[in-house]
């Protein structure tokens, strides 16, 4: 049986610049990078990690857009986090809200939506 998801991946356009983005606002740590033989166009793949939370960049040399899709983080303190996010000019999708609880421990989380350098969604919640 499957026990998790063991990583999201997304391609972006500027490796450096998605790592740094990651690592500065949402604490992760870039942990292993690597060619793809044999894969044309693929420049580089980039591995994330926060906690038990993996994200993997895919570089590649020609244009390819993310579309249809978004992770979402927990924050341990969502005005905070928030406010950092929108005070450092990232756009905001979705305003914060108060969502309906899916489980009684998340009564009374807020959920807010940013996007990302590439045009992904980045959900948090908490």
């Amino acid at each position: 049986m499957f026990k998790r998801i063991d990583h999201v991946a997304f391609s972006v356009k500027d490796r450096q610049k998605s790592i740094d983005f990651y690592e500065k606002y949402f604490g992760f740590k870039k942990y292993f990078e690597h060619d793809v033989p044999g894969v044309p166009n693929l420049e580089k793949v980039v591995y994330l990690q926060l906690g038990d939370t993996v994200l993997e960049f895919e570089h590649w040399s020609n244009e390819k857009e993310n579309r249809g899709y978004h992770f979402c983080l927990i924050s341990g303190d969502f005005d905070s986090d928030y406010q950092k996010l929108k005070n450092a000019g990232i756009p905001v999708v979705t305003e914060p809200h108060i969502p309906e609880p899916r489980l009684l421990h998340e009564t009374g989380w807020k959920r807010v939506v940013f996007q990302g350098p590439d045009g992904e969604l980045i959900e948090f919640r908490g």
